[in-house]
């Protein structure tokens, strides 16, 4: 069974950094997707990053793109997320997905597996 435990959130003023890491166990194949997800209060989960396990694209949202780096490290089996330039419309509760189907990367209902979320708050 593939588990995920996201840590590295925390409450930051406006243009500070956070790093976010998701340490994972499980997988049985070396090839998986991953990816990170936030979801605000009252809004729908949106698509922050993903990547592939043994290289390939990586992904990015629009309002995050040129901000925050996804990275995974195989070694470790830790998936990172380096936010910089951090904003108050940055927070949301920040899961770690693993193992999508076929589709596009920020479908939510495509990835099987989940970590429990880990908050970040920006203030302005």
């Amino acid at each position: 069974q593939v588990q995920l435990v996201e840590s590295g959130g925390g409450s930051v003023q406006t243009g500070g950094s956070l790093t976010l890491s998701c340490a994972h166990s499980g997988h049985t194949s070396s090839w998986y997707s991953m990816a990170w997800f936030r979801q605000a209060q009252g809004k729908e989960r949106e698509g922050v990053a993903a990547i592939y396990s043994e290289g390939g694209p990586i992904y990015y949202s629009d309002p995050v793109k040129g901000r925050f780096t996804i990275s995974h490290d195989n070694g470790s089996n830790i998936l990172s997320l380096q936010m910089t330039a951090l904003k108050p419309e940055d927070t949301a509760m920040y899961y770690c997905a693993s193992d999508a189907f076929n589709g596009p990367w920020y479908e939510a209902n495509l990835y099987k597996y989940w970590g429990q979320g880990t908050q970040v708050t920006v203030s302005s």
